[in-house]
């Protein structure tokens, strides 16, 4: 089946726009229309062919109407066709009797049954919206929203052009929601609007409202600037212009159009009176129709910007033709993900005469922003300008003089150039010829060596050449005839006591492959010993072997001296920093006195409780991780983690404070969310700049349900049948940031067999990786741990020992595990 999003192609806009119904009604047209030509011309001859004629027409218009019905009740009905043959593993003929037997099993339509099928199986926005009407209205009523936005969807699928889908939209989603009209306009890069369709409006305001030049504030290019749907009472009191403000005045809302994170048009709806209630279900509909109506636009927009992944032979052409240039050439093309202006430009090839001002090599280029490789670009006046220019108006673009800049380590190099840019179809060539400015350039970078005392090297692994600038020469001590010294000889001339240090770097830049850098004392030819630091990567060759090992040396001779000379004053240090060290060590033991780091499991009524303290791997680091497992009064089990922030004494004091704080607080019998409220009260106001994040659960036995509520806290994991999912993200800011905070709370029924668990963020953080990443990589090691433990009665504790030792976290922070495993029924993980 065809996914609905991906255009089609002209062979199927031809059999949709000529159905077997209307090629069958054009015939009949035909033949009905011979009598009237045939008509003498009298009177009463006249007055009945026009009656005639008019009859005719009406019944050709209900019959081309009845087709194009037919026509999305049949889309919609391959659609349910195509999951019930993946469902029930059977043929296109055997499914379709099926469906039909199923709906007349249940007593609804055919179509109303193939619109809940696909609500069931689909992900898009359409079945959301269908199933937050569920939870929000009678079954019935939600029946029928997904029965209409899917048959809108159907219609638009059949749809000749964007008019026809707006039609289609409005007639079976918007009307039924008091609508009484919808646009949808389409957005360009230079920020004007065209009216792509319409429907509600009369022919004349639609083709008054057919372009909107950048610049007119209507409704529209509100919700592409803002990029989220904005609503106006009415359009009266919005004051903006828009498309039928004299015949549809009242309540206007306009939501962005877009698929995947680009934005390119917006979906109007128009109200005759005022805008209604704006509910979360009613917006999930409204954000299907955008879809829908982005879809369109994707379909039958003549677009000039390329493809991402598709073969385009206008790139190819281009290609050819700027490898043939002597000047450094770049072609560039907006980026996917590209909203409106400025817009943002990828560079997507260099020609082989490519060579970067600043020195950097042709793939730290290619595949970059062009404000990525050239942030100095952006400046006013500059290239990006220039680009943009080029790009919106189509005019050529030449200089003879024009400044171009880079950063390169934080220091800008700029030189003077030839520009030229011109456009071809989706792409620009920017082409640029450097003045005798840039030999000035490297003249520069030369004398920066020889202040710094830098020198500069090559070596051709296989080959054995081996290149050397002059500061090299001179640190080594050697005339400029001498051979260089190859880096697997480097321990030769080096101090006995530095040869490990050098065989660890040679190890990492040889055998491991990876940038690495050491220190060590030179030991010249004349016998003065210099300290040198070699900084050195690998570059492969494009089959991804090793071949040219690139570096430097630098001379620090200078910094060691001034290291020893400092030597002394850290000497007057050790005593505060022995009594850092005394500190830390408090702080260790007052945090294992209250936590110890593995305690055995407990049972609290129909849970197994176990809980893990990993410290931190470096004393000074210790930190304010808690955690806390008991049965209340009431009877209730409660289930909290918690994080300081900070290190320290302070984070650990302030940890034991918070603990028994909420200790004494749960004895209150309050719920989660009130608990967190009371705990966020005392931390801002009876503790100095102390903040915390904080997960709080009260499970009651009886009935097995857990009440929990987060404090800025990473979600607890439920693992249940195997697999592991993440508890919602419930609202809630962290403690002690805001005098008075309002937290959410959550609910759900843990069953036999389930397992919970309940962290800090020392389990998953990683400095390389983003949150939503880190959670991933839990979930997929809390499944794994199922297979590697046994389910016998050391399973949770050995599902617990698993997730610390493979954890993949990299902070050196604190970590806190509490979990939590229900009894009765299936008892292994």
């Amino acid at each position: 089946m065809r996914n609905p999003h991906e255009p089609r192609g002209a062979d199927t806009r031809a059999r949709i726009a000529a159905p077997p119904g209307a090629r069958r009604v054009g015939a009949q047209r035909d033949a009905e229309a011979g009598p009237l030509r045939r008509a003498d011309g009298g009177p009463g001859a006249g007055a009945t062919a026009v009656g005639r004629l008019a009859s005719t027409v009406e019944r050709l218009q209900r019959e081309l109407e009845q087709a194009h019905a037919d026509a999305a009740g049949r889309a919609l009905a391959e659609m349910a066709v195509g999951v019930l043959v993946e469902r029930l593993r059977c043929g296109p003929t055997e499914a379709a009797a099926q469906l039909s037997t199923l709906a007349e099993q249940a007593g609804v339509p055919v179509i109303e049954l193939a619109a809940d099928l696909v609500n069931q199986v689909a992900a898009d926005t359409i079945s959301a919206a269908a199933r937050e009407f569920v939870a929000a209205q009678a079954a019935p009523a939600a029946g029928s929203v997904g029965l209409r936005l899917r048959s809108a969807e159907a219609h638009t699928l059949v749809a000749a052009d964007t008019e026809a889908a707006a039609r289609s939209m409005l007639d079976h989603a918007l009307r039924p929601l008091g609508a009484v009209a919808v646009a949808v306009w389409a957005a360009h890069p230079d920020q004007s609007l065209s009216l792509a369709g319409s429907a509600g409006f009369t022919e004349q305001e639609a083709h008054r409202w057919r372009h909107v030049p950048p610049g007119v504030p209507t409704p529209a290019r509100r919700a592409l600037d803002e990029r989220s749907a904005v609503g106006y009472g009415t359009l009266a009191d919005a004051g903006l212009p828009s498309i039928g403000q004299h015949e549809v005045s009242g309540g206007r809302l306009a939501v962005p159009a877009g698929i995947g994170g680009r934005l390119t048009g917006v979906l109007e709806i128009c109200w005759r009176d005022e805008l209604p209630d704006r509910s979360q279900p009613l917006e999930r509909q409204f954000e299907a129709l955008a879809e829908l109506a982005a879809a369109t636009l994707e379909t039958w927009a003549d677009s000039g910007s390329p493809t991402p992944g598709a073969p385009d032979a206008q790139l190819e052409g281009l290609r050819q033709l700027t490898d043939g240039l002597a000047d450094p050439c770049l072609i560039l093309h907006v980026a996917p993900d590209s909203g409106e202006l400025p817009l943002q430009f990828t560079i997507g090839h260099v020609n082989p005469a490519f060579v970067d001002f600043a020195g950097r090599p042709r793939s730290a280029v290619l595949g970059a922003r062009l404000l990525e490789a050239y942030p100095l670009a952006a400046e006013s006046g500059g290239l990006l300008e220039k680009v943009e220019h080029v790009f919106v108006t189509g005019e050529p673009f030449r200089t003879p003089n024009m400044t171009l800049a880079a950063l390169v380590d934080g220091v800008p190099i700029s030189a003077q150039a030839k520009v030229g840019i011109s456009r071809h179809g989706g792409y620009l060539v920017v082409v640029w010829r450097l003045d005798d400015g840039t030999p000035r350039v490297a003249r520069l970078l030369q004398h920066a060596q020889r202040l710094g005392r830098i020198g500069g090297f090559e070596e051709n692994l296989p080959t054995r050449q081996i290149v050397w600038n002059e500061t090299i020469y001179e640190l080594y001590g050697l005339p400029a005839s001498a051979p260089p010294v190859p880096l697997d000889q480097l321990a030769d001339h080096a101090h006995p006591d530095d040869r490990p240090a050098i065989g660890r770097f040679l190890r990492t830049l040889l055998h491991h492959q990876r940038p690495a850098s050491t220190a060590f004392r030179l030991q010249r030819p004349d016998g003065v010993a210099r300290h040198i630091r070699v900084v050195a990567e690998p570059v492969h060759d494009p089959d991804g072997r090793l071949g040219v090992v690139r570096g430097a040396y630098q001379d620090i001779s200078a910094q060691h001296w001034t290291e020893v000379a400092l030597a002394a004053t850290r000497d007057q240090l050790a005593q505060t920093e022995q009594q850092a060290a005394e500190r830390s060590r408090l702080v260790l033991q007052l945090q294992h006195a209250i936590m110890p780091p593995a305690r055995g499991p407990q049972d609290l009524h129909d849970l197994q409780v176990a809980v893990r303290y990993r410290p931190a791997e470096k004393e000074h680091l210790v930190g304010g991780d808690w955690y806390d497992t008991l049965t209340l009064p009431s009877g209730a089990v409660l289930l909290c983690v918690g994080d300081v922030a900070g290190h320290g004494i302070e984070a650990a004091t302030g940890m034991v404070a918070l603990r028994n704080a909420l200790r004494g607080l749960a004895a209150t019998g309050a719920g989660p969310a009130q608990l967190l409220t009371w705990l966020n009260s005392i931390t801002h106001h009876l503790t100095e700049s102390l903040t915390a994040t904080a997960a709080c659960g009260l499970y009651d036995p009886a009935t097995r349900r857990l009440r929990w509520a987060r404090a800025g806290h990473p979600p607890p994991v439920l693992l249940r049948d195997g697999r592991a999912e993440t508890l919602p993200q419930i609202g809630g800011i962290l403690l002690g940031a805001l005098d008075q905070a309002e937290y959410d709370e959550d609910e759900f029924t843990l069953r036999p067999g389930d397992t919970l668990v309940m962290y800090t963020d020392g389990l998953i953080e990683r400095r390389d990786q983003s949150l939503h990443t880190s959670l991933a990589n839990l979930l997929a090691l809390t499944e794994q741990a199922v297979g590697e433990c046994d389910g016998g009665p050391g399973a949770l504790e050995a599902h617990l020992d698993h997730l610390l030792r493979y954890s993949a976290s990299d902070t050196d922070d604190d970590t806190c595990l509490v979990g939590v495993s229900v009894r009765g029924g299936a008892d292994r993980l």
